[in-house]
């Protein structure tokens, strides 16, 4: 179940760490390209936020919030290099939303959960102007790359597979 206070979460967290951002309100979108025509900037853009299983053995599984650019797709074999992994796959709804503590369309490129581990593609910090849904799906926030790493503090790897066509 989502932490309806998700939101509230990311403002303050925003707030305190002094972070200059914006608020957009839009009709209620989640996904990358439609909410990225609404608000009015290329899918390059958006911080696209893949919830992952990460199957390192065949006793540990890792959960790992990957972060790509919006018109990218998350390379499934460079989260398994990275982690040594034996499998790499999409985790399911029930645990993604445990874990990002928001509903899918809505996942921050934040974590608030320990067992959720982020990793971002260094383009996506590369952004002077970076968007994505604010944990809901009629509110979304724009913010600097630099900004989002300073306050996230991600893992910065090669995760990106090439430009969606």
């Amino acid at each position: 179940m989502p932490d309806h206070d998700t939101y509230q979460r990311l403002i303050s967290l925003l707030d305190t760490s002094s972070v200059d951002y914006h608020l957009i309100d839009h009709a209620p979108e989640g996904t990358t390209d439609t909410v990225s025509t609404l608000r009015g900037h290329p899918a390059s853009e958006a911080a696209k936020c893949i919830v992952l299983r990460v199957k390192v053995d065949r006793r540990t599984t890792r959960h790992v919030l990957a972060v790509v650019p919006g018109d990218r797709r998350v390379d499934l074999d460079a989260v398994r290099a990275l982690f040594a992994a034996r499998y790499v796959g999409f985790s399911d709804a029930e645990t993604a939303e445990r874990l990002a503590r928001a509903v899918p369309g809505t996942v921050l490129p934040f974590s608030f959960e320990p067992e959720l581990e982020l990793v971002v593609d260094p383009d996506v910090v590369a952004q002077d102007r970076l968007y994505f849904n604010a944990a809901r799906l009629d509110r979304s926030l724009r913010m600097s790359g630099a900004d989002y790493a300073r306050v996230a503090l991600p893992r910065v790897e090669r995760i990106a597979g090439p430009a969606l066509v």
